[in-house]
């Protein structure tokens, strides 16, 4: 007993540096990806794009990890793990300083290039990491590491927002495309000069940082991990004979795009109804986000099924959206309740449904995954890297939702776009997770 109690405290100091390292990562992972959020109404403005061009923003991040995935999972094959996080660093570092060129030239083209490399690094550097927080420590604690990981991950997201105002658009309340358009062609070029250059150093810091931990991974000692080969229990010949791991794909596929949507739009929504604040709103999301996880951390199983919170998931998301659409353009009891206690700027009804969308759908990726690899056996790698091809809804979605809100000339509209989407999430709690043949 003695002995088995040593074992297991010595394991769980083995595995303290690296699950710092990895936490470190997850953080990493977290404030680039929603950093996205304050970039999209910035470019909006500085580049003078309408919805649907700022929007090409997501695109070109989230496309990355379909057009990179096989390209990265080969290197990574060749590299092995803790090498393959290092590259992937090396990666987002090197586009991080291709912000500088962007924002001197003030060219849209070289900030989606920038974007599309960082893109290219997380997805490296997600599909290195994840495996360590399962190998790192025993497996009956896995999920809590999970867990903790995705709220690292969302804490990161609420933090980047508030970094960019507070380093890029401090004393500029009247940054908006309102106000610009007021302004003379001469003064305007000026304008926009000065706050393009504002880009400039938080990138070079970030560059700076990720080159660090390029070093830091690769000096840490960090243990290579072994793939496991998957039990050959099915009879059947390829993963697309599985209907809840296809299906599983598109529901995380609509769930990213919504997911985006309500990280990502929120400013660009903000800044049309004319908020000072709007470059922050994506950290109010990403606080709801929180939340929804610390709900799954104490609530799956103990109180609810990973298929109840799924089912709970898409109802709520959906009355949200309805919230977006339809609710008080004010700032009524609504956001009171939700804002008032904290000392923020107050928000319309409609932004803070829209900020609610990210506690409604927190649950969504813990729960469609366990169930979409369900009996999968030796495909069970086959069925992960399908599930990974879902993340392409970040890219794909917002875009509509972009081509929907131009197209009507009201950002509220664009709100559509993400009905449907947690209506096929429900569709997939009721019914596509238990499908196992297409007949």
């Amino acid at each position: 007993m003695e002995t088995a109690v040593l074992q297991q405290s010595e394991s769980r100091r083995s595995s303290l540096l690296p699950m710092a390292i990895i936490g470190m990562l997850f953080f990493i992972f977290g404030f680039v990806t929603w950093l996205n959020g304050s970039l999209i109404p910035f470019l909006k403005v500085l580049c003078e794009l309408n919805e649907f061009q700022a929007l090409f923003v997501t695109f070109a991040f989230y496309i990355a990890y379909t057009v990179m995935a096989l390209p990265m999972s080969y290197i990574l094959r060749r590299t092995g793990y803790r090498d393959g996080m290092a590259i992937g660093l090396g990666i987002m570092g090197v586009a991080s300083l291709i912000f500088i060129p962007a924002a001197q030239t003030g060219s849209y083209p070289v900030f989606l290039l920038a974007l599309f490399g960082l893109g290219a690094g997380l997805t490296i550097l997600q599909t290195a990491s994840n495996p360590y927080v399962v190998k790192v420590g025993p497996a009956e604690s896995a999920a809590t590491r999970i867990a903790v990981m995705g709220i690292i991950n969302k804490g990161a997201g609420i933090l980047a927002p508030i970094a960019f105002t507070a380093l890029v658009l401090s004393g500029l309340a009247d940054f908006n495309t309102e106000a610009i358009s007021k302004l003379g062609e001469a003064e305007r070029a000026a304008k926009l000069e000065e706050v393009s250059n504002r880009l400039i150093m938080p990138y070079i810091y970030m560059a700076a940082l990720l080159f660090l931990l390029v070093g830091l991974v690769k000096l840490s000692g960090l243990p290579d991990i072994e793939e496991e080969t998957g039990e050959h229990t099915e009879e059947k010949s390829g993963i697309l004979q599985y209907p809840q791991v296809v299906l599983g794909a598109l529901a995380l596929f609509a769930y990213v795009g919504v997911e985006v949507i309500a990280g990502d739009t929120i400013g660009l929504y903000g800044e049309r109804l004319g908020l000072a604040n709007y470059a922050s709103l994506t950290s109010y999301t990403m606080v709801f986000m929180v939340i929804g996880y610390l709900i799954g951390v104490f609530g799956i199983p103990r109180f609810i099924s990973q298929q109840q919170a799924l089912f709970g998931s898409a109802i709520a998301g959906s009355l949200c959206v309805m919230g977006a659409l339809f609710g008080s353009s004010e700032s009524t009891a609504i956001a009171s309740v939700l804002w008032g206690w904290s000392g923020v700027p107050m928000v319309p009804d409609t932004v803070a449904f829209v900020a609610l969308m990210g506690l409604a759908h927190a649950l969504v990726w813990p729960a469609i995954w366990p169930l979409a690899l369900q009996g999968l056996g030796r495909f069970t790698a086959q069925g992960s890297a399908l599930l990974i091809m879902g993340i392409a809804g970040g890219a794909i979605i917002p875009l509509g939702f972009g081509k929907l809100a131009h197209a009507a000339e009201s950002t509220q509209v664009g709100y559509w776009v993400a009905l449907p989407c947690y209506l096929f999430i429900l569709f997939y709690a009721l019914k596509g997770h238990k499908m196992r043949s297409w007949k």
